[in-house]
């Protein structure tokens, strides 16, 4: 005699025999059943169809949507989703702004109050419902369907702005091979240059006040060359017609990856989460060796408890929290839907958001220990050469690719590993 049950959140129907034997293992079970919806008074035994443990699963729906190859891609994917820009600039300049050490007790209590849970519930509701970010809140709760669109805008908004990103790689990326054996920016004897670019700081030759005032020719190649910055918004400037062609190969590259269905790009996820440790790590190494790097990394860890009595800390951990983990953005509820019913993303979810914090940090470590490299240069304190935004990832680490021997080799690998961390983003 068989047993039926009808989910209405999962919208599935299961069905199990009533008289199976309780020792009966998983693997040789003839007693599950299947629904055919053509015909609901036909049963069919499990040797002839695929089911789920407890119930049923309608194979035709599940090979149509896909799945992972293999159990590690899920969890590949969701490191390469939450490790990018968030972790290498955004992370580090919060912490600064928010006190040092003090900043990372707001960020510690965010991650274990709302990002560990939120992360495993996007996650388990969209492997429960076996559907995306636009839909599985119409499945929860139908008067919030529009909410999946809604998230679908802000995500459209977020690929316009990562490929946006990817486009100043690629011309970085470009350019690292134009001027061979030389970097563009490692000296001030270019057009784009200004009077007030100095490339060479000496503090013991050199007026104090002179090289408070100086630009270095990373910051103007960034600024005048890649950017093409105006005087004002009298000068509107022209079209960056460089720009425009690396914007579209970046849209190309992202269609390439993405084109047969993200479930089947495991062998790229797989790498653009491995590959930017290995570069990180490499300048890490480089950087911790810079003079001045103690100053820098001192002022990283360093806490001003009294900023704790202020909101702000506060309000940025749990917003960096939010930013770094992808949470509410549709692409969490996404990826696991391709994951099978019974898989435990308790323990990938925990896995990535360990992994993500230490990528955080990690990435602030070699952060601040090229600011202080750069504070010394300058004879400046570390804060004043601290700058918001993407901008700090094109003003500190072609820094210190200078320092390493071939140094056009390492800028390209850096580059390109920039390119691999936010390429995932704009796929999900």
């Amino acid at each position: 005699m068989a047993g039926v049950k009808y989910d209405k959140m999962s919208n599935k129907m299961y069905f199990w025999n009533e008289n199976r034997p309780k020792q009966e293992s998983e693997e040789s079970s003839d007693y599950y059943l299947k629904y055919d919806q053509q015909k609901p008074e036909n049963l069919i035994p499990k040797a002839q169809e695929k089911c789920t443990k407890y119930g049923v699963e309608d194979q035709e729906d599940s090979s149509q949507r896909g799945g992972w190859n293999n159990q590690l891609d899920f969890l590949f994917s969701c490191i390469s989703l939450s490790v990018g820009l968030g972790n290498v600039w955004r992370f580090p300049y919060l912490c600064y702004k928010n006190g040092g050490g003090a900043f990372l007790v707001t960020y510690s209590i965010a991650m274990l109050f709302c990002g560990i849970p939120m992360f495993f519930q996007e996650v388990a509701i969209g492997q429960y419902l076996g559907a995306g970010g636009m839909t599985f809140v119409g499945q929860l709760c139908p008067i919030f369907k529009g909410v999946g669109y809604a998230t679908m805008t802000i995500v459209f908004l977020l690929d316009v702005y990562y490929c946006i990103i990817i486009a100043w790689t690629l011309f970085y990326l470009i350019s690292t091979f134009a001027v061979l054996p030389e970097l563009p920016w490692s000296n001030c004897d270019n057009r784009w240059n200004t009077k007030d670019c100095f490339d060479n700081f000496s503090i013991s030759n050199t007026n104090k006040t002179i090289l408070r005032k100086s630009t270095s020719p990373v910051e103007e190649y960034f600024d005048h060359k890649v950017l093409g910055i105006s005087t004002g918004i009298e000068d509107i400037g022209g079209l960056q017609w460089a720009l425009f062609a690396c914007l579209v190969i970046g849209w190309i590259l992202i269609y390439a990856i993405i084109r047969k269905g993200l479930h089947q790009s495991g062998k790229i996820i797989w790498f653009s989460a491995i590959f930017p440790y290995v570069v990180l790590l490499i300048l890490l190494a480089r950087a911790v060796t810079l003079e001045g790097a103690g100053d820098g990394l001192l002022y990283y860890i360093t806490p001003r408890w009294e900023e704790l009595l202020s909101p702000v800390p506060w309000m940025d951990g749990a917003t960096q929290i939010f930013f770094a983990y992808s949470i509410g953005c549709g692409a969490l509820p996404a990826l696991g839907s391709y994951n099978k019913f019974h898989h435990n993303c308790y323990k990938d979810a925990v896995i990535t958001c360990i992994i993500n914090t230490f990528t955080s940090l990690l990435a602030g470590c070699v952060t601040f220990s090229i600011l202080g490299h750069i504070a010394l240069e300058h004879d400046a304190g570390v804060g004043d050469v601290v700058k918001n935004g993407p901008g700090l990832v094109f003003l500190t680490y072609p820094e210190v690719v200078l320092k390493l021997p071939g140094a056009p080799l390492w800028a390209g690998i850096f580059f390109m590993m920039l390119i691999v961390s936010d390429a995932p983003k704009d796929n999900f």
